[in-house]
């Protein structure tokens, strides 16, 4: 399959991948090997899942689905990774904060530690032929919409009353 220059997503998956296996790492008690077995299946997973669904020129699109999330639910990239090492989603599940989300888009990879966590990017390079102040207009990318759509304000955020 041939890519022409942009649409690669290597660099984005490798990313994610890396910052997942640093998590469980930094947990401790899984061995280097199994280690980088699981950073090597967990890109393999996210390139076959997101094949489809990467589009550099519209990179918020398909978003939510490429968006990697333990909520009390192990991911199934991430799960299935595990499973190729041995690792039960119980014991993921220990390993790995309980809620964690992380947004794999095209020029970005970010992630949110916690439901009112802050936003931090893990990666970001410049869209090609894009010009930077249209590209913040228009991204409502799934991150934008966790925000607007959270039930709870963020402690981070301070929220402006207008009073009528």
């Amino acid at each position: 399959a041939g890519s022409g220059a942009g649409t690669d997503m290597r660099t984005e998956i490798s990313t994610a991948a890396a910052f997942v296996t640093r998590l469980l790492r930094a947990a401790g008690g899984v061995g280097e090997e199994q280690l980088r077995c699981f950073r090597e299946c967990l890109q393999e997973a996210m390139r076959e899942h997101y094949k489809h669904h990467w589009f550099p020129l519209v990179p918020s699109k398909g978003s939510g689905y490429r968006c990697i999330r333990i909520n009390h639910k192990m991911d199934p990239l991430i799960g299935k990774a595990a499973g190729m090492i041995g690792l039960s989603h119980e014991r993921l599940f220990q390993l790995l904060p309980s809620e964690l989300t992380l947004w794999v888009d095209p020029f970005e990879v970010s992630y949110r530690i916690g439901e009112d966590g802050s936003i931090c990017v893990l990666y970001e390079s410049p869209q090609p032929g894009g010009k930077a102040a249209k590209q913040l207009e228009s991204r409502t990318s799934c991150k934008e919409e966790w925000r607007i759509g959270r039930s709870s304000p963020s402690k981070s955020y301070n929220m402006m009353t207008v009073s009528s």
